[in-house]
């Protein structure tokens, strides 16, 4: 037990008083590998493996520490091909991890696509399927999410995470498909969630005429700063929803305008927010002043 004392007050003192720059890098490489591997391997049968390998790590410090001799030479024995033991085992995640590495963007040919390139094609995708859904009369509700936060919303649903298309969109409100019942939640270029449930607006506050998927519409945009568009399935009107007040109806040329303004206000405040940062101003003051303005 002393000598156990002994090692890990020399351990501490090492770490303490000999510490340099290159051994903080070392140690911060190690580290994001380590955090890598267990991202890759996770919800695979790997994962096991590799826990399996760090209590036999853990075990050898042990036994080295409180002078088990014997189990501490098998398991060094063990751990010596240790290298050719991982490859084997993780055979299938490494492949996988090299083919990420080959699809990066590193290796791609050809220009980069620009943020503006990516908003515009964003835009016409959202575009495409409001459109297309409103001449088939198929209803849609999309939730944009701005800066109040709708993860509440998103927990209702079913989670996608996946990059805004046309094709999903429209597959996503056919009628009698799981998910069409419900809203899509937007968050910038993502579509986070589907069939989630919106909370609804008062009836005084909606046309009677309206149905519930307008109420809820309203009834989100009420309750926080989010865009909301709606495809009416009755008579395939286009309608939005922002700041409890439904505007209907709308041309292609306003959803184009509509969706500009949100994408390039996204923008605008997350740089106005960056140079507030920069020049030691309180962000959320500068973004109020602006908006008064």
């Amino acid at each position: 037990m002393t000598n156990l004392m002994g090692t890990l007050r020399t351990m501490i003192w090492n770490l303490t008083h000999r510490v340099r720059i290159t051994d903080m890098i070392d140690i911060l490489i190690v580290a994001v590998i380590i955090y890598e591997l267990l991202l890759l391997t996770r919800h695979t049968r790997g994962s096991a493996l590799l826990k399996g390998m760090l209590m036999i790590l853990v075990i050898v410090l042990l036994s080295n520490l409180l002078g088990l001799v014997s189990l501490n030479w098998l398991l060094n024995a063990i751990l010596q091909n240790g290298a050719v033991v991982l490859v084997i085992l993780f055979q299938p995640e490494l492949r996988k991890a090299l083919e990420r590495m080959g699809r990066s963007r590193v290796f791609k040919k050809g220009p980069k696509k620009s943020q503006d390139e990516e908003r515009d094609t964003i835009i016409s995708e959202i575009i495409q399927t409001i459109m297309d859904l409103s001449k088939r009369r198929v209803g849609a509700l999309i939730v944009f999410e701005q800066q109040t936060g709708l993860q509440d919303v998103i927990d209702t649903g079913t989670r996608l995470n996946a990059e805004i298309s046309a094709p999903l969109l429209e597959n996503i409100f056919e009628p009698n498909t799981p998910l069409h019942d419900g809203a899509v939640v937007i968050r910038d270029r993502e579509i986070m969630a589907a069939a989630c449930i919106l909370p609804l607006a008062e009836a005084s506050g909606v046309s009677r005429e309206l149905g519930t998927r307008h109420r809820a519409a309203v009834g989100i945009s009420e309750n926080t700063d989010a865009l909301v568009l709606v495809v009416s399935e009755e008579t395939g009107i286009v309608s939005m929803a922002r700041d409890g007040a439904l505007t209907r109806p709308l041309t292609v040329k306003a959803l184009e305008k509509i969706l500009d303004e949100l994408y390039t206000e996204k923008k605008t405040k997350l740089l106005s927010f960056l140079k507030a940062m920069i020049d030691g101003k309180d962000p959320e003051a500068e973004a109020e002043g602006k908006t008064s303005e």
